[in-house]
């Protein structure tokens, strides 16, 4: 993928187009790293955008949704604010987007922000630099079993969701549970503490 983003930046800047790294990464995620879709892609957003590609653009050009509900979403659960993580899932419905996709889509935001814990796995994210930024500022406040039972919710929803009735629904009790991770650890941690001390 760095491959196909490096060739459309110099694409870009041997025709004196404009562009932001977070749109090209976006371009060459959408094409899956291939390159003639990847210049097919630009084209498009050529034809749209002009010479300046700005990554808002591109999502819109592109009908991706924007990672910041993802990003806005983990801190909504860290807080507990299942308030919050149901008006965004609205959101996102209102603009048009799946809730099937949202949530692999969160998911891979949930794998992304783990493997951005460790200087060993963030050269896994393959992102540019301001993303990645972003990634470890959220890492930062994300414990890893926290990120790995959000995952583990994200997954168990995305089984059910393709066979419920109600697709809403399973999506919206998952990110209940999800609000409440943070809250169940506390109390688990509070009962590790007692017992520890009763042995003492």
């Amino acid at each position: 993928m760095e491959n196909t983003i490096a060739h459309l930046r110099h694409v870009a800047e041997k025709e004196g187009f404009v562009t932001e790294d977070e749109a090209l990464q976006l371009i060459a995620e959408k094409a899956d790293g291939g390159m003639r879709d990847a210049l097919s892609i630009f084209d498009q957003l050529v034809a749209f955008c002009g010479k300046t590609i700005s990554y808002e653009q591109t999502i819109e050009v592109l009908n991706v949704l924007n990672s910041e509900y993802y990003f806005r979403l983990v801190d909504a659960a860290l807080k507990g604010a299942v308030s919050d993580a149901l008006l965004l899932l609205n959101e996102v419905l209102q603009k048009g987007f799946d809730a099937g996709n949202f949530i692999t889509g969160f998911a891979q935001h949930l794998r992304d922000v783990l493997v951005s814990k460790d200087a060993a796995t963030v050269q896994l994210l393959e992102t540019s630099e301001t993303i990645r930024v972003h990634y470890q500022e959220q890492a930062k406040r994300c414990n890893a079993k926290w990120l790995f039972n959000a995952l583990d919710v994200m997954n168990t929803c995305d089984i059910n969701y393709r066979t419920a009735k109600n697709k809403r629904l399973t999506v919206e009790l998952a990110l209940v549970k999800l609000c409440r991770l943070v809250e169940v650890q506390e109390v688990q941690g509070s009962s590790a503490q007692k017992s520890n001390a009763t042995v003492a």
